[in-house]
């Protein structure tokens, strides 16, 4: 509990006993009126001092304003009828502070358990200075430094591992309790916990520009996006709040002067200004006010502690209508992890072949041309290589010991008028020409993740209508996979342009009331990620090009997240639905039974404070998510 929370609780228990003490004693006038009042600024000064302020400038109509002008009334009325009955004021603020005391506590729990469970933000550095160590501010270390991970300590700044091998926690990261291992050249990320063995890494990146910066800001900025249903109650707060004073005013005035005017009998004011006092009480927007935001945060939070972060309300919002699910294929259904699985046609030894290949592929990153260097299995020499020349959706054609080779698909070989020859094997076929002349083609395979069937199947027993996917791979790869898996519809041979336009028609079909996601890698498909209704971006530990471009980041390679997201984000939206007919409902029931009478203050504070207590309450069940 924090010093605010214990002061205003110790503020509570004395204005508590103070009235209850105040009951047993036999005082009446100016005295007990005293005493009462005393009591009453125990409990609601800081409240009359919020409206006064508000008043001020010119931000009249709030929960402080209507809470003090009903207590004061109330107060007011007391003195006035000299009935000495000045406890339901007091009543009524001192349980609204006692639900403003609950509501503190559970906002404060929930960052706590968000704080605990995301708690990667590293203390210190221990960087290597003349054979020694120094603990410095992570934001003092400069890229490429040597700093030393010791076991139990944090990973402060992302880089690659040059000495060493241990087994790295990265639960806080991902959500996973399986360690992963480390060794040297592996490229590591901030944020994870060192388990074993020392490490010495060079730091790649700065402390700001290290992951567990980026997450820290994401998950703490995620509130300043806020959903339609926040907007909605925002929107509903400004006009209900003036609409409810007015209605309150009238209610004071015209019921007395009819009863004056066209009934001519006794006006009975006090009656009916209480029941203005009580109507006010009652139309406090509490619950709303306070519970919709808290439902999110409380989403949000419980998502990261399952490594799904999710960069606002408005996008959790939007996850929990997605009818449509497009995935690119390598990376994320499948591991991006290439092998090569057969040579055919060659005219020349394999192991030339390969050698020829993986030269020509050589200045490319990606995972295709690996396959062919690790297949190689020697070290590139790339002063054998010259005028290399890259064509997208084709290949790559460039000078190998001074001849031509070109190495790509079917394509590449049609634009360089080469004959060559069909392969029946399923993957990805590399055909090779040297010297202008058909020299053989290459079998890559990439291999499915052992999760991504079980994830289809869990996304259409979520409700998700149509999955599809999408990639550049060749028609017989693409329509395996996807057989395979169970996927709807695939397109295939498609480049990196043709993917967003791909995109773009399947948004003018989709559902009218759902949305469409595209699930991707995050490092080759940001115009994707950015067109979709939401972009997912997965395995994205140490993507820069994810956390920028994705709205939600899956802090690993699981496709069994994707559905978990969706549940969290249906759990979280049910929640604040229920919170909002809840308390609406109960409001309007409330102020027309305070307006007819029917109601008296005591049920005006269970109104207020009671519905907010059980919407927070409600609303605290969205950070629990792990059975989700």
């Amino acid at each position: 509990m924090t010093k605010k929370q214990r002061i205003m609780l110790a503020r509570i228990l004395i204005t508590a006993f103070m009235v209850i003490t105040l009951k047993f004693i036999p005082i009446t006038g100016i005295l007990q009126m005293v005493l009462y009042l005393t009591a009453y600024l125990v409990i609601g000064y800081d409240i009359l001092k919020k409206a006064g302020k508000g008043i001020l400038n010119r931000q009249i109509f709030d929960e402080n304003f209507l809470m003090a002008i009903a207590t004061v009334g109330a107060f007011s009325l007391a003195i006035y009828e000299q009935s000495g009955d000045y406890v339901e004021a007091i009543a009524v603020m001192l349980f609204y502070q006692i639900g403003e005391l609950f509501q503190s506590y559970a906002v404060g729990k929930s960052r706590r358990s968000i704080s605990e469970l995301m708690d990667i933000r590293p203390d210190y550095a221990n960087v290597e200075r003349n054979g020694t160590l120094e603990k410095v501010d992570p934001d003092e270390v400069e890229i490429g430094s040597i700093i030393v991970v010791q076991p139990g300590e944090k990973v402060p700044i992302d880089g690659t591992v040059v000495a060493g091998t241990s087994s790295l926690n990265t639960a806080a990261l991902t959500g996973e309790s399986l360690p992963r291992d480390a060794n040297v050249g592996d490229d590591i990320i901030s944020g994870c916990i060192n388990m074993t063995g020392v490490l010495k890494i060079q730091t790649t990146k700065e402390f700001g520009e290290s992951t567990v910066s980026k997450i820290l800001d994401l998950v703490e900025n995620a509130s300043s996006r806020k959903s339609k249903s926040e907007d909605f109650i925002a929107k509903f707060s400004r006009i209900y709040t003036p609409a409810v004073c007015a209605a309150a005013l009238l209610l004071a005035l015209i019921p007395p002067l009819a009863r004056i005017i066209v009934m001519g009998v006794t006006p009975e004011w006090g009656t009916w200004i209480y029941r203005a006092l009580t109507f006010l009480v009652i139309s406090c927007p509490c619950a709303l006010v306070i519970s919709i935001p808290l439902s999110f945060f409380a989403g949000i939070g419980g998502a990261s502690r399952e490594g799904i972060l999710v960069k606002g309300s408005n996008y959790l919002e939007t996850l929990s209508k997605s009818k449509y699910i497009v995935f690119d294929k390598t990376g994320t259904l499948t591991q991006g992890v290439f092998e090569v699985n057969g040579i055919h046609h060659n005219t020349m030894e394999e192991e030339r072949l390969i050698e020829y290949a993986a030269l020509a592929e050589s200045a490319s990153s990606h995972p295709i041309s690996k396959s062919l260097q690790r297949a190689y299995g020697k070290e590139i020499d790339r002063s054998r290589v010259t005028d290399i020349q890259e064509i997208s959706g084709n290949g790559v054609i460039a000078k190998v010991d001074g001849m031509d080779v070109a190495a790509g698909n079917a394509k590449l070989m049609k634009r360089l008028n080469i004959e060559y020859k069909d392969c029946r094997s399923v993957g990805t076929i590399i055909h090779l020409a040297i010297g202008g002349k058909y020299a053989g083609h290459i079998v890559i395979s990439d291999v499915i993740k052992s999760h991504s069937k079980e994830a289809i199947n869990s996304l259409k027993r979520s409700g998700v209508e149509k999955t599809i996917m999408l990639t550049g791979d060749a028609k017989a790869v693409g329509e395996q996979v996807a057989a395979t898996l169970g996927i709807d519809e695939v397109y295939s041979e498609l480049l990196p342009g043709d993917k967003v336009t791909k995109v773009e028609e399947l948004l003018k079909v989709k559902p009218e009331y759902g949305k469409l996601a595209f699930v991707g890698d995050g490092i080759n498909d940001a115009p994707v990620l950015s067109r979709a209704d939401i972009g997912i971006a997965m395995g994205a530990m140490g993507s820069d090009a994810a956390i920028e471009a994705a709205d939600v980041v899956l802090m690993d390679d699981d496709p069994l997240k994707i559905a978990k997201a969706i549940r969290i984000s249906r759990k979280c939206l049910r929640i604040v639905r229920q919170n909002t007919v809840f308390a609406i409902a109960v409001k309007f029931i409330c102020l027309a039974l305070g307006a007819l009478g029917i109601a008296n203050m005591w049920a005006a504070i269970f109104a207020d404070v009671g519905v907010m207590i059980l919407a927070i309450l409600n609303a605290i069940r969205a950070l629990f998510v792990k059975k989700v």
